[in-house]
């Protein structure tokens, strides 16, 4: 199928013309971003969306889209809500885009694939466009982790377990093993760790203090401890944060290993992000601002013991079917869960460090499930206005040993 693609593409281009050419062209029928929004990400139990469960998120985030798009909320025809941790997802998607200003004939779902769901969401809406489903919709991506997590309450069943697949026993792994295991397997120091965290808050502070986060942040007033309060700012940025800093944290995984902390692991974290999605023959038709066109998306599987290398086989999957290479790609969001997939991958993919998380990443912002994949398109879009660059590149690892990755053309160069 790639290889088809991949031909496609090439039966495209005009002499002289490169794969990059043809993802950047402008048709009536692309799938375009024209809203992508995101509230502060908070720190679980303690931070200002504690007492904000999910419900209230997704109202917050769409009340925002409502207001901000200046769209009218009839024209949007179906909602996709990606969380990973409340089964209740679909009835809150549902009650809290009609509370936002959604009529009751808007659509809503929710999708669950773990630490993708937020760009699993966006891909769902973009689909439903490609296909002529609908003209437009909204991908959302929330996580309330002061709720609490997503660990299974028993272990599979024993058809399962006592299969003989050695992988489908390990889906049972926690994640802190699985970094563990990218650590051992492939000899990621707890140094090369420590140096990679301090260095995602470095970045993440200097970007905060520059202001660069404020225009993908929509500030919200929720109630905290029972007091009305507006977030406006990340939590998790820890200033001055150093590698002997770092160096000192103990292991927080000491039954698996020593290389993993709380210091250089992503933060349990609570936030939303929203992204608006239509044809941009509606975005015209609506004098909707286009901030960037959805190329695609895809996800790759490998073993569930080392999930967190997954970006390292969807990343060149995801480059194959559209002819690219990383040389093509200005900005790269990729998802922090654990500084030694953060590593592995940046090595072993030989990414330009200076494109790959530029503001940091989830070690220093924050890894609320559902939400990440939706707040790297925000983040990412932002960067690229910032520097007037053109392709993003999105990238994450997924529990039970998968990884995804998407492709946006960021089209705000003015």
């Amino acid at each position: 199928m790639a290889a088809e693609r991949l031909s496609s593409i090439v039966s495209q281009l005009t002499p002289g013309q490169k794969p990059i050419d043809t993802i950047t062209q402008k048709n009536p029928d692309d799938v375009v971003i024209t809203l992508a929004i995101r509230t502060p990400l908070c720190k679980a139990y303690k931070g200002g969306l504690k007492d904000t469960p999910l419900d209230g998120l997704v109202f917050k985030i769409l009340e925002q889209v409502v207001r901000k798009s200046n769209i009218d909320p009839q024209m949007v025809e179906d909602i996709c809500l990606g969380n990973v941790s409340d089964s209740k997802a679909a009835y809150y998607v549902r009650a809290a885009c009609l509370a936002a200003g959604f009529p009751n004939t808007t659509a809503a779902s929710s999708v669950n694939r773990f630490c993708s769901s937020g760009l699993k969401a966006v891909q769902d809406i973009a689909n439903q466009i490609i296909t002529g489903s609908i003209e437009c919709g909204v991908a959302v991506g929330a996580e309330h982790m002061s709720t609490g997590g997503d660990r299974l309450t028993r272990p599979f069943v024993d058809d399962i377990v006592h299969s003989g697949t050695q992988d489908a026993a390990d889906c049972l792994m926690p994640m802190g093993q699985t970094s563990e295991n990218v650590g051992k397997d492939f000899n990621i120091t707890r140094e090369q760790q420590d140096l990679y965290a301090a260095e995602s808050f470095r970045r993440a502070e200097a970007a905060q203090k520059a202001g660069w986060f404020d225009d993908e942040i929509t500030p919200i007033t929720v109630k905290v401890d029972g007091k009305d309060v507006t977030l406006t700012r990340d939590e998790g940025i820890r200033p001055n944060t150093t590698f002997e800093g770092l160096n000192k944290i103990r292991p927080a995984f000491p039954e698996f290993g020593d290389r993993s902390t709380g210091g250089n692991s992503s933060q349990v974290t609570d936030g939303a992000a929203a992204v608006l999605l239509m044809k941009r023959s509606k975005a015209l038709e609506l004098g909707q601002p286009i901030l960037a066109k959805f190329v695609g998306a895809t996800v790759a599987g490998l073993a569930p013991r080392i999930m967190g290398i997954g970006p390292s086989l969807a990343v060149p999957k995801i480059l194959t079917k559209f002819g690219l290479t990383l040389d093509d790609i200005d900005v790269i969001e990729l998802n922090e869960a654990f500084a030694s997939m953060a590593v592995y991958c940046r090595d072993t993919m030989k990414m330009d460090y200076s494109k790959m998380n530029p503001r940091g990443g989830a070690i220093a912002l924050g890894h609320p499930l559902g939400c990440t994949g939706a707040r790297q398109i925000c983040t990412g879009l932002s960067e690229c206005r910032r520097r007037k660059a053109k392709v993003l590149l999105t990238t994450m690892c997924i529990g039970t040993g998968m990884g995804m990755a998407g492709i946006f053309v960021n089209e705000q160069l003015d």
